[in-house]
């Protein structure tokens, strides 16, 4: 039996715009070819964060503009692409272009959003990723699995996590939930820059603890995880959102490669 390849979602953040989007894409695309045959790659890219911390933060191209960058980045590199959404009218139009469709952490228990999320994907033929919220334990994500199944195969489907809320702004990640939510079916990803995240930690911004990205990943993908998703920026310190829990882009490269050495062992 062939092994599964480790899936990766990679991308900035929000998407700031089409040229860093096809640049971190071009530059993704050649640090990975080595790898081509051990993993899968989508381009990840937000197009709206609804969630910032302050009303004054950036938050994105908007849906039409967001779609835009997106679909260069899919017709130039042939990426998959993937990005979040918030309100259930947007499913459906995102479906036309986008790969993977995202349902936030904070939304994951709002069944209408499970319900369209899954709509979609089953009408255009994609994905739909849903990330357990801060707030859920990983038995209880089989409601997830459950509400999207009415309309979507086990195999269209991912849970991720993205940590659990562990008193104030701090994130633990239980690396059990890899074992008890893959026990529903279906895949799970690590998400690895989120997870690391200090929420509201700086006040006015989310703050970060970088240094232990690669520490959890590895951690993730020993306990069984099937791929991770990864913010990167060719400058973090100078990303629009999350600069602080985003990944180098000179660095993704090694991070990748000292991850399938242990997906391998796994």
């Amino acid at each position: 039996m062939t092994k599964p390849k480790l899936e990766l979602f990679i991308g900035s953040c929000v998407l700031e715009s089409e040229e860093l989007a096809l640049s971190i894409a071009e530059r993704l695309i050649k640090d990975l070819e080595p790898f081509k045959n051990q993993i899968t790659l989508t381009y990840k890219g937000s197009f709206d964060k609804a969630n910032r911390t302050s009303i004054n933060s950036y938050r994105g191209p908007g849906i039409d503009e967001g779609m835009r960058i997106l679909k260069k980045v899919k017709d130039t590199f042939g990426l998959p692409v993937l990005t979040d959404f918030h309100e259930t009218t947007q499913a459906m139009k995102l479906a036309t272009v986008v790969d993977v469709l995202q349902v936030p952490a904070f939304l994951c228990r709002q069944t209408d959003m499970i319900a369209a999320g899954a709509e979609a994907c089953a009408k255009f033929g994609r994905i739909l990723k849903v990330k357990k919220g801060q707030f859920l334990s990983p038995e209880e994500t089989k409601n997830i699995v459950d509400k999207a199944t009415t309309f979507l195969p086990k195999n269209q489907i991912l849970l991720t996590e993205r940590g659990s809320s562990f008193g104030y702004n701090n994130l633990v990640v239980d690396m059990a939930s890899f074992q008890i939510m893959k026990s529903f079916g279906v895949k799970a990803i690590h998400d690895a820059t989120h997870c690391v995240q200090r929420p509201g930690g700086l006040g006015t911004a989310t703050g970060g603890k970088r240094e232990q990205i690669l520490v959890l990943a590895r951690a993730a993908i020993a306990a069984g995880a099937d791929g991770l998703f990864m913010e990167t920026h060719p400058n973090p310190d100078q990303a629009l959102s999350d600069s602080a829990t985003s990944l180098p882009l000179d660095q993704i490269k090694s991070v990748v490669e000292q991850l399938l050495r242990i997906y391998e062992v796994v």
